[in-house]
């Protein structure tokens, strides 16, 4: 079944059709036979195949005649080969071939029937086939071979049984759900497949991946992961259906075609009358729909009821499982939901719900609620929505609770909902419920527009509750600012009972913590373990608390008594169970040890098994993404950044939103930062700055660093200029790490200005940047020891760009830095280091052999990050001084025969390749493109032509051939 619109890539066929193509040419010997046979729903891509092999066959040498079948019985005895002779003999320019077409034509036209008039004419069939082959294979490919008439299936016996003395090989296509009760093709397939040359391939729908890469290209652009999981139900794989919704979805079409619902409804038709019914029902329900709660629905006797369902299982329908029935295509309801009256429909959905209600097992609570729901009884439907609701809370399911809390608030609402014996439920506490379960599954907006209709309400809570909730849901939301409004107001509030007062304070000691206010957040954090201390069942804020108490001791007074208080506040918050506070002390332990501790390998740990832990709880759209962003930070300062894209990539499949998401794309621009890519780096600070516009200051300074950082590298020192005086104008952080990096950066700037001539050096922002730097130094001597190691390194750095604003820059200066972050194990500044080193040599004319092995040592370490910008800033600079970057030892050639094939390399080309890289590159051998292998790798298209370039550099190619030529030399067996 194909489409006249436009065509579609063959997708997911490779592998059948090789070994189609095997079988039917290269696999026959002169003088045999061999037939494969393929079979499938309407749909699944036969005939799309059968012209692909066709194709195929062709180029390869072989003669293909191809013909279909027509449905109308046995009223043209070899319709198919009339049809495929006619073809070619319509194509054919060869006199000598096409008289021997137009022979065999005469034959069918002139036999007249007798005794033997059916085996003469197949003898006579034969040898015109032969003759016309003219000793080239022929392959014969047919069409709809449901609809075969009687003397085509008894040339196909005569042939394939290799009594026509012919090198012929058959395809054809076969429509599986036409085979049904005493079809006589069933029989002949039975005969044949006895044959050992011949074959029968049941081709199935496209996997998940398939379907996503024909939906793509169709498109133009790989769906959203929305589009693309719907994609994928409602079509299970069909190929013909993902084209015909893909298009829809390019086009702009709402709805479904009328193609679709009429090749839906045909077969839908063409069922027995009690399987329509079965299938009507299947698509009412929720799958799968077991056989019992079935029998109850249709209330068909159990083998006319297995009878039905056979035949719908048949005709490629339903599937068929030990835990129930569901519909091969999810896009069979949306057709038939049309079909049936309301009435049916509300009759339909009441005895399942009658069923479920009866059922002596454990009672499905959600498939209850939905079924009352549909059937038009709101006041059924509302109490099983929320004992739905409450079994998804304490499963942790915090998204599938949101979505019963938000069912039963619309069902709360209906009028006359509530039977008359029955107590009305309490709306206020339906919308805390929905609030609540939205703000753990990542719905901030949607939290927050909950929680001013609960304000509302006259029966709401409090104002002291309603502040601390709000408050909640804006710091998650990334407004941080009147988060920590919301949180004072909470503390004056004159209404607040100390446990309120317990839990904003220490909610607002967290908060101060994430805004590098480290000895705001410890004092609270003091106060409210005092609040916690006269409050009975106030484990989590004393989790909280602790948490914030332990990160304020380590950055600012004694690193092991602050770890030691933050360990105890995990193992508070696991005894607890409470999954907020679990997520709350994996994510400030993780924090601390990959940020001011420096401890970078056992941050990157805690962080990864706390994103595990917290996801078992229900929190994978909002604290394991967190926790995520911090394990890729985390990754990227040790090197590490192949494996952090895909840690950043694989959280990234959550969706997350808010501060989630900030804390994600940050972790992503550093990436994209380091890498060159632009494009990428700009979207996400623009997708960063867009949530931030609502006031997130927390994770201001982090985003106005990496501003200045892409500048810089885009020549725009002024831009960067103004991304750091704005940092440094609206921090209120006592971070001296983030206030270090952001002084840097800003020295970095002016220096860049300096030497490129493009801006002019601002002496006033050297004069202030140079106090910034004066003042973290002063700060950080009153922090502990850790926290000054890290300090010390962005000092050096700051040391050494001002040398650079003098003209030559200082060798000694950059010397120091090389030094200090190789202790640090941060190899992308230690790398930068060594380039400004050499540069300042070398415009001493000193030293030139020291600034050579310098820029060798940079350029392989900036490579094996991956760092494209700095790479190219070596290249520039060795170039200049002619300083040869890749030394490669040379042997002295060896006398050998001339005869002598050439000896394979000494050394693998390989080796110096990343490990993404190597990935990249095994893709690039296979032929794929940069988007083919974005999309299999999960980065973007853009980030896979800065790993082509790559590895271009590094195996000193200019082309992908050349680089899958070495790829292929060098691989293992």
């Amino acid at each position: 079944m194909g489409s006249d619109v436009d065509t579609a890539p063959l997708v997911g066929r490779a592998d059948t059709l090789a070994a189609t193509r095997s079988a039917l040419l290269d696999d026959v010997a002169p003088g045999h036979t061999a037939a494969v046979f393929l079979t499938g729903e309407s749909g699944v891509g036969k005939t799309r195949l059968l012209a692909e092999v066709s194709e195929g066959l062709r180029d390869a040498g072989a003669l293909v005649l191809t013909g279909s079948c027509l449905d109308i019985g046995d009223a043209s005895p070899l319709h198919p080969l009339r049809q495929a002779l006619r073809r070619f003999d319509a194509e054919l320019t060869e006199a000598r071939t096409s008289s021997a077409v137009r022979g065999l034509l005469q034959v069918f036209d002139e036999e007249t029937p007798g005794p033997d008039g059916a085996g003469a004419l197949l003898e006579r069939v034969s040898r015109g086939l032969h003759v016309v082959a003219g000793g080239r294979p022929l392959v014969l490919v047919l069409d709809d071979l449901q609809w075969v008439d009687r003397s085509t299936r008894q040339l196909l016996l005569y042939l394939l049984a290799g009594l026509g003395d012919l090198h012929l090989s058959v395809l054809a296509a076969i429509r599986a759900e036409a085979l049904q009760g005493a079809h006589p093709l069933r029989r002949v397939l039975t005969e044949l497949r006895r044959l050992r040359s011949v074959r029968v391939v049941d081709l199935a729908p496209l996997d998940r991946a398939g379907t996503d890469e024909l939906a793509a290209a169709i498109v133009g652009a790989p769906l959203p992961p929305d589009a693309a999981d719907q994609m994928w139900q409602r079509s299970g794989g069909n190929p013909f259906v993902v084209e015909e919704l893909s298009r829809d979805l390019r086009d702009g079409r709402d709805g479904l075609s009328d193609t679709v619902r009429e090749v839906f409804l045909a077969r839908v038709d063409a069922l027995p009358q009690h399987a329509h019914a079965v299938v009507h029902a299947v698509a009412a329900g929720v799958e799968p729909v077991e056989h019992w709660m079935l029998a109850q629905v249709v209330g068909l006797p159990e083998m006319e009821l297995i009878e039905a369902v056979r035949a719908a299982v048949a005709h490629r329908l339903l599937v068929g499982a030990d835990d129930g029935y569901r519909l091969r295509h999810r896009l069979v309801a949306e057709v038939l939901a049309h079909e049936l009256l309301p009435a049916e429909r509300a009759s339909l959905h009441r005895r399942y719900a009658e069923a479920l209600t009866s059922a002596t097992a454990e009672l499905h609570q959600a498939r209850l609620a939905h079924h009352w729901r549909l059937a038009g009884e709101p006041g059924r439907a509302l109490p099983a929505a929320m004992a739905a609701a409450r079994e998804a809370e304490r499963l942790h399911g915090y998204a599938e609770a949101h979505r019963h809390w938000s069912a039963a608030l619309q069902l709360a609402t209906a009028p006359a909902v509530v039977p008359p014996d029955a107590a009305r439920p309490d709306r206020v506490e339906l919308l805390k419920h929905a609030a609540e379960t939205a703000h753990h599954c990542g719905e901030h907006a949607r939290a927050l527009t909950l929680l001013e209709e609960l304000a509302e309400d006259p029966a709401g809570p409090p104002t002291c509750a309603l502040h601390i909730r709000r408050a909640r849901y804006l710091a998650a939301a990334g407004r941080s600012a009147p988060a920590e409004a919301e949180y004072r107001r909470a503390l004056e509030s004159a209404d607040c009972t100390p446990h309120e007062r317990a839990t904003a304070a220490a909610r607002l000691a967290e908060l101060l913590l994430h805004l590098g206010r480290y000895a705001e957040a410890g004092d609270q954090a003091r106060e409210a373990l005092q609040f916690a201390a006269e409050v009975a069942g106030s484990t989590s804020e004393v989790v909280l608390a602790s948490a914030a108490l332990g990160f304020s001791e380590a950055y600012l007074e004694d690193p092991e008594a602050g770890l030691a208080v933050m360990r105890q506040a995990l193992e508070t918050a696991e005894r607890s169970g409470r999954p907020e506070d679990v997520a709350c002390a994996y994510l400030h332990l993780a924090e601390l040890l990959t940020g001011p501790l420096n401890i970078l390998e056992e941050g990157v740990v805690v962080a990864r098994r706390g994103a595990e832990r917290v996801a078992e709880l229900g929190l994978g759209r909002t604290w394991e993404t967190r926790l995520l962003a911090i394990a890729t930070n985390g990754l990227f300062r040790v090197g590490q950044w192949a494996e952090a894209e895909k840690v950043v990539a694989a959280a990234l499949r959550h969706r997350p939103s808010g501060a989630d998401a900030v804390e994600l794309l940050l972790a992503r621009c550093r990436l994209s930062v380091g890498y060159g890519d632009i494009a990428a780096s700009d979207r996400d600070l623009e997708a960063v700055a867009t949530v931030l516009a609502g006031g997130g200051a927390r994770h201001v300074l982090p985003m106005l660093i990496l501003r200045a950082g892409l500048a810089m590298w885009q020549g725009r020192h002024d831009l960067a200029r103004q991304s750091v005086q704005r940092g440094l104008t609206e921090s209120r952080s006592d971070d001296v790490i983030v206030l270090a990096t952001l002084a840097w950066h800003g020295l970095r700037a002016e220096a860049e200005a300096h030497a490129s001539r493009t801006v002019e050096v601002d002496p006033t922002a050297v004069r202030r940047l140079r106090e910034v730097a004066d003042r973290v130094a002063a700060k950080s001597e009153k922090a502990g020891a850790p926290v000054r190691y890290v300090v010390d390194g962005f000092l050096a750095l700051c040391d050494a760009e001002v040398s650079r604003l003098d003209g030559k820059g200082d060798p000694e200066l950059w010397a120091r830095s090389v030094i200090e972050w190789d202790r640090r194990n941060h190899p992308y500044p230690a790398a930068y280091s060594r380039l400004r080193q050499a540069e300042a040599l070398l415009a001493r004319r000193s030293r030139v052999a020291t600034a050579g092995k310098l820029l060798r040592q940079a350029y392989q370490m900036a490579q094996g990050l991956g760092a494209m910008p700095l790479s190219s800033e070596i290249r520039t600079l060795a170039g200049r001084a002619r300083v040869t970057l890749e030394e490669r030892p040379t042997a002295p050639p060896v006398p050998r025969p001339r005869a002598a094939p050439a000896a394979p390399p000494a050394v693998d080309d390989l080796a110096v390749l990343t490990a993404r890289e190597s990935e990249v590159l095994a893709a690039v051998a296979e032929g794929l493109t940069n988007r083919e292998i974005g999309q299999r790798l999960f980065i973007s298209e853009r980030t896979i032509g800065v790993h082509v370039s790559h590895i271009f550099d590094k195996l000193q190619v200019r082309t992908r051939v050349q680089a899958s030529a070495i790829f292929l030399r060098n691989r293992p067996e």
